[in-house]
């Protein structure tokens, strides 16, 4: 992991334009003290002022914008540096909750306090043995990330219209971490029931209270986000894009897409890049 401060002096990506769409494979955390910033994160443009927060997951796409002065505080994290108990609590990999946070103004003192012990922390190399400051940043973190991801969940919730998780809610979670590990082969509602011990019926009943679209729509979201993301960040054929997805057949693949987007895989990486 790493923190410190953003600023005009800062290497984001040493060998790659800072402004094209980039894919990272770590988390990264950007505390504002400025703003306006203007922020791409899977191709929806996010506005963020001093105060607020972005959240950036692994596998995700964004671009910098280069009209916006980033200031403020950063943080990024390779996913392997907290345990696998810290990670489920701190809801690393939910990337059903909202990037942009706008807390209030007690739980961004907490935040910045917490953003901050954390990067004292990082930075005194001396004052503990290598294991010893490895656990303290450890720790740290997961504070801090508790916090964050304790916003995270509330205003997610608040999106909601403030309503308590439904009662499918664990039915969905299943489903949603289901379609995140099979989306690039398995396409099908009945097979996802099937594997979770679901009828189809309680499927549908679960993910549409959850989310208001059908499973099927769940799941055709998820598969154009990923192959929107490939054709963005990668120079991949378009029919290997499709295959990374689960259509073998380039001209089903083009047809899907157009379906859903209103564009064909070539004008949409032309338009993006």
């Amino acid at each position: 992991m790493q923190v410190g401060p953003m600023g005009t002096g800062r290497i984001w990506h040493a060998q790659a334009p800072l402004y094209r769409v980039h894919r990272i494979d770590f988390h990264v955390v950007m505390l504002f003290t400025g703003g306006p910033v203007r922020h791409m994160i899977d191709f929806a443009e996010y506005e963020a002022h001093a105060g607020e927060l972005l959240w950036i997951r692994p596998g995700q796409v964004h671009r910098f914008s280069p009209e916006s002065e980033y200031r403020g505080t950063v943080l990024t994290m390779q996913p392997g540096f907290l345990p696998r108990a810290t990670v489920e609590a701190t809801g690393l990999y939910r990337y059903d909750l909202p990037p942009l946070l706008h807390p209030d103004a007690a739980p961004l003192a907490a935040l910045t306090t917490a953003l901050e012990q954390l990067r004292r922390e990082y930075e005194d190399t001396t004052t503990l043995p290598l294991s010893l400051h490895t656990a303290v940043l450890r720790h740290s973190l997961t504070a801090f990330l508790l916090r964050l991801a304790h916003l995270a969940a509330g205003s997610a919730r608040a999106a909601r219209s403030a309503q308590p998780d439904p009662p499918g809610d664990t039915t969905f979670t299943l489903f949603r971490d289901a379609v995140e590990r099979g989306f690039a082969t398995n396409h099908s509602v009945s097979a996802y029931a099937d594997a979770l011990g679901y009828s189809r019926r309680t499927l549908v009943r679960a993910v549409r209270a959850a989310t208001g679209e059908t499973p099927k729509a769940f799941i055709d979201k998820r598969v154009v986000l990923e192959a929107r993301r490939l054709l963005a960040h990668t120079d991949l054929p378009i029919a290997r894009v499709g295959a990374a997805v689960g259509f073998p057949d380039a001209a089903n693949f083009s047809r899907f897409f157009h379906l859903h987007t209103e564009q064909t895989p070539a004008g949409f990486r032309a338009e993006v890049r």
